[in-house]
């Protein structure tokens, strides 16, 4: 046995010794994760084709459908228009309806992260809970879109697959307990995954991936990120062979002066992509406050509206590629195109907005090429010596209502190029992208993604700041030690309370410890030339303001500090949420400052640590200014048991305690030890125990001192 344990012991003292090496670690988990988010889109689109064929057909047996999985996806598509179109128009009402409820149930009890179209809900990750998610949320994601698509749902599944890819990078960064700079990395390669496995483009999916959900392009985060995307594409490949999400016809800019078409195309695109956006969220509110049924039940009414719109329009139901094909090649006449745009981002808002599951990267693939196409056949017939043909104009629409959809211009033009390998659509693609982007963003400053994630609270446009505050709570910030006056206080007393106090604000009391008002330095001040005789006469109930703002310990510090420049005070009392007349304490400005800054150092070290402390260091350093770094010391015998106020390290030894790391028994197999972050930004009262690891800055004698006493 105890040989076992100390193989155990062994092994996992080789993971940890590893697991710090930051650029070879990082890969392997990126080529893991690669491997995984692959065969999630797989599966995806197996579950799909499954549930397509069981909404929409007689209804195959798992055994003979398992028996053509190498077929499945040469057939995808191909007649699905004409199998609709035979089936009776009952058929057609009910099957989205009777998939609604049965996604309805499995989003509302087990995950309700899966609902709508996924990317926000990483986005919302990656800001507030840096990028953990539940486990649970890629299994019912896959099988509530699965069941959407399949029964009819006017979704996609690419959104489905970012979430699923995303899930499982977060999932394997939290059973490897990483940093938080690590598992953005791990959820990015995820998510590049599954785009790039979804379209058979790894470029694409890459992009998308920094371009989308991390916001960041740097080299530590795109390599691994890059790495995935291949790894995930190749599984792909490797059961559905070299496949093209669409066919794409021979592409060529007849003339120069065609680029005056492309640009109207931009501005048409950039309209149409706000009209899709401002319904999709109207289409929600009104589920949400106005549809007066159950939200696990709103997926069948929507499933009878979407049901209803497919006995006229069959080319609504599911991810809709075949049509986009038919668009490309110029099978469809002007006036099914130009109505299908509006069909269409009805249908995906109602889908979405009564509780299915799916993406908008479909949807919008198919919108832009109906716009295009429609484009594409008025500009031909007015210039037809000087315009390609309508295809043309509805593969550019694709990527220009994408780049308005998503304000992603170069995840739209990349996913069209490599679905092309044509160098000569490249100009085009990147006029009408652009022009749709300046469109869109300067009608609409959010996209798509990021407009559900400012309905909560959260803009990325503000940067971390705003949301580090959001992040945050009055109980990290606020202060038990509360002098509170009772309210017959005299005022002759209650200037001196104001006068040798440490506070600027005095919450004002009743007999039974209600709060009643509060006092100010101000509000003294505004007595202090009264007669002597009023004065007298005067309590604290009488100086007292009223107009007491109050906060209760779980709101964020971001609406506290509102408070704070709203009504110009600096400091607030915090009552208890279940009785607001309670005082539990207060909280300053200073405080609330104070703890932001500590969260970012924090967020800042650990970064820092990440990218430049390895084990191969014998000595793990990182210079910060000439003379200054940051390094890890084990803590001396002096500093057992004793807290960092009672040391007084930052007076007594000239030192920063940023980090402490410390030995601690984890559950798990032989009940071995691990090395825990137990305390990032330690408080003054946090005692240093034996074996700790310090993490410290200051300068290069200071430290030195430190380590030469253990």
């Amino acid at each position: 046995m105890n040989v076992l344990k100390r193989i155990s012991v062994g092994i996992h003292d080789s993971f940890i010794r590893f697991k710090m090496m930051e650029h070879a670690f990082t890969i392997t988990v990126a080529v893991l994760i690669g491997i995984v988010a692959g065969f999630g889109a797989v599966g995806v689109r197996l579950l799909i084709k499954f549930f397509n064929e069981l909404f929409f057909s007689a209804g195959p047996s798992i055994t003979t459908f398992l028996s053509h999985f190498h077929h499945l996806f040469e057939a995808e598509g191909e007649s699905f228009l004409e199998v609709v179109r035979a089936l009776p128009w009952y058929h057609k009402l009910l099957a989205p309806a009777i998939g609604g409820a049965i996604v309805g149930p499995i989003i509302y009890f087990f995950a309700r992260e899966a609902k709508g179209h996924g990317v926000p809900e990483v986005m919302d990750a990656m800001i507030r809970k840096g990028g953990a998610i539940r486990p649970r949320v890629g299994l019912v994601k896959a099988l509530a879109s699965a069941i959407s698509i399949g029964s009819g749902g006017s979704v996609g599944r690419e959104g489905p697959i970012v979430q699923i890819g995303s899930s499982i990078g977060s999932t394997v960064g939290q059973l490897l307990r990483v940093s938080s700079m690590r598992m953005r990395t791990f959820v990015g390669c995820g998510a590049a995954g599954g785009i790039a496995a979804a379209f058979n483009a790894p470029i694409a999916g890459a992009l998308f991936s920094v371009e989308i959900i991390l916001g960041d392009f740097g080299l530590a985060q795109f390599s691994p990120i890059v790495i995935s995307s291949v790894v995930a594409t190749t599984i792909s490949r490797h059961f559905e062979g070299d496949f093209v999400a669409f066919f794409v016809p021979e592409y060529q800019l007849v003339n120069p002066l065609e680029f005056a078409p492309y640009l109207i195309l931009g501005v048409v695109a950039g309209l149409v992509s706000v009209m899709f956006i401002k319904i999709l969220y109207f289409a929600e509110d009104t589920f949400e406050h106005h549809v007066p049924i159950p939200e696990y039940l709103q997926p069948i009414l929507g499933g009878l509206v979407i049901g209803a719109m497919g006995i006229l329009f069959p080319q609504i139901y599911g991810v809709g590629y075949e049509a986009i094909n038919m668009a490309l090649y110029d099978e469809m006449a002007i006036g099914m195109l130009c109505g299908l745009i509006f069909v269409k981002i009805a249908a995906t808002s109602i889908t979405l907005a009564s509780g299915g599951s799916g993406g908008i990267f479909a949807p919008s693939l198919f919108i832009g090429a109906m716009t295009g196409g429609c484009l594409g056949i008025i500009f031909h017939r007015l210039l037809p010596d000087y315009t390609a043909s309508s295809g043309a104009y509805a593969l550019v629409g694709m990527a220009a209502l994408v780049s308005g959809t998503t304000h992603a211009p170069l995840t739209a033009i990349m996913i069209i190029f490599e679905l092309t390998s044509d160098y000569k659509i490249i100009l085009p693609l990147m006029v009408s992208s652009v022009i749709s982007l300046l469109i869109s963003s300067h009608l609409h400053k959010d996209s798509i993604y990021t407009l559900k994630l400012r309905r909560r609270g959260l803009d990325i446009y503000r940067g971390m700041e705003a949301n580090v505050m959001r992040s945050l709570h009055v109980r990290d910030a606020m202060s038990a030690d509360v002098q509170t006056i009772p309210e017959a206080t005299p005022f002759k007393a209650l200037v001196n309370l104001v006068a040798h106090g440490e506070h600027t604000y005095f919450p004002v009391v009743d007999q039974e410890q209600r709060l009643c008002g509060i006092v100010s330095i101000n509000d003294v001040r505004g007595f202090l030339f009264e007669d002597e005789y009023l004065r007298d006469l005067i309590v604290a109930r009488d100086v007292a303001s009223t107009d007491v703002v109050t906060v209760v310990p779980h709101d964020d510090l971001n609406a506290v500090m509102k408070k704070f420049i709203e009504h110009n005070i600096n400091e607030i009392p915090v009552v208890d949420p279940g009785n607001p007349h309670k005082v539990v304490g207060c909280i300053r400005k200073e405080e609330l400052l104070e703890v932001y800054n500590k969260e970012m150092v924090k967020r800042e070290v650990m970064g820092t640590m990440a990218r430049q402390l390895t084990v191969a260091d014998k000595e793990p350093r990182v210079h910060l200014l000439e003379g200054y770094s940051m390094a890890e010391v084990e803590a001396p015998p002096l500093f057992w048991d004793k807290s960092i106020m009672d040391l007084g390290i930052r007076a007594n030894y000239n030192l920063e305690v940023v980090m402490i790391k410390r030995w601690e028994k984890v559950k798990g197999p032989g009940q071995r030890w691990a090395r825990e972050t137990i305390k990032m930004v330690p408080k003054a009262e946090d005692l240093i125990k034996q074996g700790d690891i310090l993490v410290v800055m200051g300068d290069h004698q200071s430290i030195q001192r430190i380590k030469n006493m253990v």
